[in-house]
């Protein structure tokens, strides 16, 4: 019998290095005195364990137990609400309970999650292992662990308590700093309170300006809007800005957020779509480039970005509309199967999209530096963004507040996501990739900057353990809880800094972003991309093809 896979990451459909995980066994426990069984089972005979969720798991592989007789438990069926007490406002929920029915959930109870991700096919478990955010900087901030005031945790044991057992930790726990951002390695979360917040509205409205005041605005944007964000488009000089901020429950307004990205679409548009864009990859030209990329900014312009003012049609700005219709999206989860009429863009059935996705944050007294020395990268030369950055989304930044968890964010952030072009072949440079890599490597190295625990290439979490200063006691709760290492697998031992480096040297690495480059070899040299110095950050080491140079 074939060994069972783990699902696919999300809306990337390939780990970064390629490799398919395998597991001997999937237990799908559905109670938590299930659970407890599950991990008492594999705790007596010491074989690896992760947690799978139901729809898509991190870009790195953490949720593999590494090698081929591991064991995965999945929490899809500990999905359920297990109370809600509106006058303290807590809800309290099965850690396999996806963001969407967390929210719906809360909203009938006349509640509301203050800040969440975008994406709301993400589990409470899932989103509190890599850390998932919203976007903001007041109160607590946009991430979701900062809202939890307790949680159940089932953990390896001696064989004289059975194997596995359940610990409760309250908001005044000494442990709850390590085990709400844990990546996993702690154990399996079987219940999570969260501490809730009335009803409440917001007011939605996207502005484009020009980029020339970015750098000043990215530092001051956070504090003027509550769940501002914004997104940038290089090539273009177009900055996109979210004007997002709360209201009254009595503002008149159904608002939706429909993100495009996140819905079915037909599936022949899509797979013709991955098609042009591979077409112009191999051999379109930078003005092919550019124009492909400013059709796709105007038409989500056009489309008003997926927002409608009553879940239908979009007339005006503002979008008003409740804080579950408004706060995340992710309808392509809930469309019917129609025999693959229609498809989510990454469905793995398909051949369509297939792309890298790299979050990384800086610190917000950086950010003005950080946007600076982007926007000079761009200028010397612009049309090397539009296959970089410009063809997909371009660069969103998100704010991140500071956060007691051992492995959150040490000081008030901002949050970069990029996604962009990969190649179904291995080794197969991107056009123009010196460009994200430079970033980035500017980014994590001369603003000492942080990978998403979440999203992001082999490279980025090379010494990230250094840079968080209470890892150190992350690491004493983990050996607490799981002395062992049963819920660790290779990957985690290396971003942990147990063991050696998540870099994988070989030829193509950089290529891959599996390393940074420091020999030709390391790129494609065949085709013409050469390890050299970035164009800004010198320090940066890239592959560039040499007629770019």
């Amino acid at each position: 019998m074939a060994r069972p896979t783990a699902p696919s990451p999300t809306r990337t459909g390939s780990f970064t290095d390629r490799t398919i995980c395998r597991a001997a066994k999937v237990t799908y426990p559905g109670t938590e005195q299930e659970l407890v069984a599950a991990v008492a089972a594999v705790v007596s005979t010491k074989q690896k364990v992760k947690v799978a969720t139901k729809h898509s798991h991190s870009i790195p592989k953490l949720a593999c137990p590494g090698g081929d007789e591991g064991t995965l438990v999945s929490t899809a069926r500990l999905n359920r609400t297990v109370c809600i007490d509106v006058a303290k406002r807590l809800m309290t929920v099965e850690s396999g309970m996806v963001l969407r029915d967390l929210i719906e959930a809360a909203a009938a109870a006349g509640l509301s999650l203050p800040h969440s991700p975008y994406w709301y096919g993400l589990t409470i478990g899932g989103m509190l292992a890599t850390g998932a955010h919203g976007s903001s900087l007041w109160g607590k901030g946009g991430a979701v662990h900062e809202y939890v005031v307790g949680l159940r945790i089932v953990t390896p044991a001696p064989a004289s308590q059975g194997f596995a057992v359940v610990r409760e930790l309250g908001s005044d726990h000494p442990d709850l700093d390590a085990v709400k951002v844990s990546l996993g390695v702690l154990g399996v979360v079987s219940q999570v309170t969260l501490t809730m917040q009335p009803l409440f509205k917001r007011s939605v409205t996207m502005v484009q300006r020009d980029d020339s005041d970015m750098a000043e605005k990215v530092a001051v944007w956070g504090h003027l809007h509550e769940f501002g964000d914004m997104t940038w488009l290089p090539y273009q000089r177009k900055v996109i800005y979210r004007q997002d901020d709360r209201v009254d429950v009595s503002t008149p307004g159904n608002g939706l957020n429909d993100l495009l990205l996140f819905r079915a679409s037909p599936t022949r548009r899509l797979i013709d779509a991955r098609v042009a864009e591979e077409r112009l990859q191999e051999n379109g030209t930078d003005t092919a480039r550019c124009t492909a990329a400013q059709q796709q900014a105007a038409a989500f312009e056009q489309r008003s970005y997926g927002f409608t003012n009553d879940g239908v049609s979009f007339t005006r700005y503002p979008v008003v509309g409740y804080q579950h219709r408004v706060q995340a999206s992710g309808t392509c989860l809930s469309s019917p199967e129609d025999g693959l009429l229609t498809s989510c863009a990454w469905d793995p059935r398909i051949r369509g999209s297939f792309y890298y996705n790299s979050g990384f944050s800086v610190t917000l007294s950086k950010a003005r530096a950080f946007v600076v020395d982007m926007q000079r990268l761009r200028d010397r030369n612009p049309d090397m963004f539009c296959a970089a950055l410009d063809s997909k989304v371009g660069v969103v930044m998100r704010y991140v507040k500071a956060s007691s968890a051992y492995l959150g964010k040490k000081k008030d952030s901002v949050d970069f996501d990029i996604i962009y072009y990969r190649s179904h072949t291995n080794g197969m440079p991107r056009v123009h990739a010196d460009v994200v890599d430079e970033i980035e490597q500017m980014a994590l190295r001369k603003y000492s900057g942080l990978p998403h625990w979440g999203k992001n290439r082999n490279f980025a979490y090379d010494g990230v353990i250094a840079k968080y200063p209470k890892a150190h006691e992350f690491l004493k709760v983990k050996n607490r809880y799981d002395p062992a290492g049963l819920f660790s697998n290779e990957w985690t031992d290396q971003v942990l800094g147990i063991n050696e480096t998540p870099n994988i040297i070989k030829k193509s690495c950089a290529i891959e972003g599996l390393c940074v480059c420091s020999s030709d070899l390391h790129c494609a040299p065949e085709q013409g991309y050469l390890c050299k110095p970035g164009k800004v950050y010198k320090e940066a080491r890239v592959c560039s093809f040499i007629r770019d140079y």
